[in-house]
């Protein structure tokens, strides 16, 4: 399984999340404590928005196929960048080969997305997954992984618009659980504005993901694991719930699927 850090609040370098703290983003590409696999070397990337979203609104990407702490522009680059909201992901494969197109986080237009967890029967609903997309974001897909396939067809469902609305079509789309194995996955992504996050999983054992706003510098950070190692100055995210994070902090929550459905799933 993968590992997800991001932040929204005031402007900072993105070494205050991904290098700096006690179990940072870096730390955890080589020892994650909260994950099938404790190492995630299959590539690294983070995406970040300007302070002023004009007149380019689209986030700044960089990924790369070596694993975070081999590469060396990685601490530079984190020092060097500043922004107000930003994504980064550190890779262990489970669906598509090691390539730069298949590292997260993905982008189009405004939108930046990253993933941890699998669609195990991902090659057998593939097809027709590709054909539902609308050819500009069919043209738009660069790799092989269902990551990125989750993306677009988010947008095609109308993540611009309803996030919610498009979390459920997505899912439906997908289906349940196979013989392969149960669907699991943690998305968070942004539109520049507000950062997005969610955690299902069809056996009710969905990725971990917390959040914090006990930073020094004022903003709202989102880990699959406790930045700073202490899981009690942190909040896991209740599975099945769109949680949107605003620059001033402000969080709200929105059920993804009734109580009943919940507890038949």
């Amino acid at each position: 399984m993968c590992r997800i850090a991001a932040y929204i609040g005031p402007e900072v370098p993105l070494e205050n999340i991904v290098v700096h703290p006690k179990h940072s983003l870096l730390v955890q590409s080589q020892n994650a404590t909260e994950a099938k696999l404790s190492v995630n070397g299959d590539g690294f990337g983070f995406a970040w928005y300007a302070a002023d979203l004009q007149p380019d609104p689209q986030p700044g990407l960089y990924r790369d196929v070596l694993p975070a702490w081999s590469d060396g522009n990685l601490v530079s680059l984190c020092r060097m960048i500043r922004s107000r909201l930003f994504i980064a992901h550190v890779r262990a494969s489970t669906m598509g080969e090691t390539a730069r197109a298949n590292c997260h986080p993905f982008s189009h237009g405004t939108w930046s997305f990253c993933h941890n967890g699998q669609v195990p029967h991902f090659r057998a609903i593939r097809r027709r997954m590709e054909a539902a997309l609308p050819d500009p974001l069919y043209e738009a897909r660069q790799g092989s992984t269902d990551s990125e396939m989750l993306f677009l067809t988010l947008l095609a469902n109308g993540l611009d618009t309803d996030p919610a609305a498009a979390i459920r079509a997505t899912l439906s789309r997908v289906g349940a659980a196979q013989a392969t194995g149960p669907v699991r996955m943690t998305c968070v992504f942004s539109d520049g504005t507000t950062l997005y996050a969610f955690r299902h999983a069809s056996d009710h054992n969905s990725p971990t993901l917390y959040a914090s706003r006990a930073l020094d510098h004022g903003g709202f950070a989102l880990a699959s694991e406790p930045l700073c190692g202490n899981a009690k100055a942190w909040r896991a995210l209740t599975p099945d719930t769109l949680y949107r994070l605003s620059k001033t902090g402000d969080l709200s929550e929105e059920r993804l699927f009734p109580a009943a459905h919940l507890l038949s799933a």
